[in-house]
Formats: C-alpha cells, structure tokens, sequence
C-alpha cells in the first residue's frame, strides 16, 4: 500500500477535487466543479464516461485510486454502501492514495449505521469523512444547485467547504456525527417513496375512470393534494416517456434501508412498506430500470388500464 503524502495546496489555489461515479448526478457535480474553476479529475466504470468528461475539459482516471492520488476532496456519487466500500477500501480505492488530511465526501444514500462505519475506518487513516447525501436531479447538480445534507467533523467541513460551496444552493449542516446526513436522507425517501407511489396509483385510477387524466393532472396540481412528486412524475406518464431520470430499483433500495432501519428500532412503518411492494412488483416486471413513475404502469398493467404509449 503506498504511503499517503502530505496533503498540499498553495496559497489561495482552489483544492484539487476527484469526482468518482460519473452516471447523471455525479457527471452534473463533477461539471459545475469544473465550471466552477476546480481541477477535476473523473473516474467511472465506464470508460465512455470519463472520456466525454475529458474531451469537456476535465481530467480522468480508471481506478479510484489513480483518480485520488492528486485531489484533496474526493466526493464519491454512487448508487449505495456497498459500492462506497469497494471505491474506499476495495482494491485499487482510494483509501489507497488519498493524501492525508484530505476529505471523502460520500453523497451515497445509505444506512447511517454503515456511514458510521466507514467513516470510522477512513478517520483512523488520517483522512476525514463528511455524510453527505444529496437532493435534486442532473441538472441541478450540473448548475451546482443542489441540496446537500450533510454531517461530520468540523475538520471535514472545513476542508470539504470549498467544494460544497460550489455544488450546493442549500447546504444543510447536520451536526459532527457521521450518520445525520444519511438518517435525514432517509426520511426524504420515505416520504419520496410513498409520494410517487400514491401519485402512481391515482392518475392509474382516474384513466380506469375514464377521466382526461391531463385535465386531472391540471385539477389536482392547483388544488390541496398535489405534492411535488405528483406535480414532476405524473408529466413522465402523461407523456408515455419513462426514460430514467431516477430508476424504480433506487426506491427498491432506499424503501428496504428505510425497513431495516424501522426494524431495528421497532419502529411501524406500513404506508413506505405498502410503497415499497409496489415498487418490488415494478422491478419484478422488468422495469427495474426504468422511469419510477413506471409504477403507474404496473397498476395500468395489474387493471387492465390503458395509459398514454401503450400498445393499441
């Protein structure tokens, strides 16, 4: 294992960053980092990837650890804990090459448990942890305008500021214990969650009622039952168009944490576990992939009801 080297930056020069996971968001992050006048290097599992970010500007990397070895923050966007592991300590990771003092910046929802305990294994390296889940799509994230929930020491802070700074609109700091951040991440899923299924299953409804469901969605966003997901997945079905922006198998995912953590502490939690079988059946369908407002579809399809871009 090589030696972890000191940690420079000169003067007022903008620290170097390393952006690992380049699907939407993390290619959106990594971009407004470099609008931003960050060097940047990016690395993903798909070479196609970090070429695209190399031909706009950026510099890449094929392993975590070669990404790391130049950058004093490293932010990690990856779809959950297991694959935060693996670019940490897995090998060619990070933990590898990253210099000391430097800060990894993990934007993966996760069980605050498991934060806790990578962050316990990375500090006792000499490096600094900051939980830093986020909120909002790729193009907020390309525009440096997302929601950032984030915990850690205030050393992590304080050396992860810079990039924050750049990244975010609203920075919610959450306290100096690892695990705030993904704890408050969760609650957001929950309620995600539920949301797109309730939202899911009415304009399924209303279109087996034979309502105009774009004269429903028109009614319902002006009046008390819209919610945000209702009033940004539901276009997604009026338009038949179930491209992934985010994927039925994230909320597969997040739901389950959010049933592991309500299990450990004896917590009910029937409305997101309702939510989660819908999304399990979505999955189970092979639409696991696709759009999640594909959970209209699975009602559509359980019904017998037919919604815009079914087959004739």
């Amino acid at each position: 294992m090589r030696k972890p080297r000191e940690c420079r930056m000169a003067g007022t020069d903008k620290p170097r960053v390393a952006v690992i996971g380049l699907g939407s968001m993390g290619y959106g992050m990594a971009t407004s980092l470099r609008n931003a006048g960050f060097d940047v290097t990016g690395c993903d599992v798909s070479a196609e990837a970090v070429a695209k970010f190399v031909a706009e500007g950026g510099q890449g990397a094929a392993t975590p650890a070669a990404a790391a070895q130049n950058a004093d923050i490293v932010v990690s966007v990856v779809v959950n804990a297991a694959q935060t592991e693996a670019i940490l300590f897995g090998a060619g990771g990070a933990a590898e090459t990253l210099v000391k003092d430097a800060v990894f910046i993990s934007s993966a929802t996760m069980d605050p448990d498991v934060a806790r305990r990578l962050a316990k294994e990375l500090e006792a390296t000499g490096r600094h942890y900051l939980d830093a889940p986020i909120s909002g799509g790729a193009q907020r994230a390309a525009q440096g305008e997302l929601t950032i929930l984030a915990s850690g020491s205030k050393a992590a802070f304080a050396k992860a500021r810079p990039a924050l700074d750049a990244m975010a609109a609203k920075l919610y700091e959450l306290g100096d214990e690892v695990g705030q951040g993904a704890a408050f991440k969760m609650i957001n899923q929950l309620l995600a969650g539920v949301h797109i299924a309730a939202a899911s299953e009415a304009i399924a409804f209303a279109a087996k009622q034979g309502l105009d469901i774009r004269k429903v969605y028109e009614v319902i966003t002006a009046s008390a039952g819209n919610s945000w997901m209702f009033e940004n997945r539901v276009p997604h079905v009026l338009d038949g168009d179930y491209t992934p922006r985010s994927a039925v198998d994230i909320f597969v995912k997040d739901l389950g944490i959010i049933q592991d953590m309500a299990r450990t502490a004896k917590f009910p939690v029937p409305v997101s576990a309702a939510a989660l079988q819908m999304f399990l059946m979505t999955s189970a369908s092979g639409m696991g992939r696709d759009d999640d407002a594909s959970v209209a579809r699975m009602y559509a399809r359980v019904t017998g009801t037919k919604l815009p871009g079914d087959p004739a």
